[in-house]
């Protein structure tokens, strides 16, 4: 079938609207699983950092350790400032929703806050 002879505009247009709408989940997806994986990365560092010692230098330089490893491992995205504000954002969400149940890994995330961050939405 020629495809400059295709005169189902209609069919055309559902295909179309069904894959724009099938982006735009898998993108919403991503982003919340993101906003989750960030929380645990900060729910970590703070359960780390409450059993360490000298609580100021301890942490600066496990920050800086972790932020070498997950760079050299991952790529951009954990810089220690990075890592600085997955921590903060957990320590402002957590304040908000304790009960959530111990973290045992990412295949549960349904335990997670419902994070009302209208950004990725």
């Amino acid at each position: 079938m020629d495809v400059s002879k295709f005169d189902n505009e209609n069919l055309f247009n559902k295909v179309i609207s069904l894959l724009q709408k099938s982006r735009n989940e898998v993108v919403k997806s991503i982003n919340q699983t993101m906003v989750y994986t960030y929380y645990e990365i900060g729910k970590m560092i703070v359960e780390e950092e409450q059993v360490g010692k000298n609580r100021a230098e301890y942490g600066k330089q496990t920050l800086k350790e972790l932020s070498a490893r997950l760079t050299k491992e991952f790529g951009k995205g954990f810089s220690t400032d990075n890592l600085e504000n997955m921590r903060k954002f957990y320590l402002v969400y957590s304040a908000q929703s304790i009960e959530t149940e111990k973290s045992e890994t990412l295949s549960r995330i349904s335990f997670m806050p419902d994070f009302q961050l209208s950004w990725y939405l």
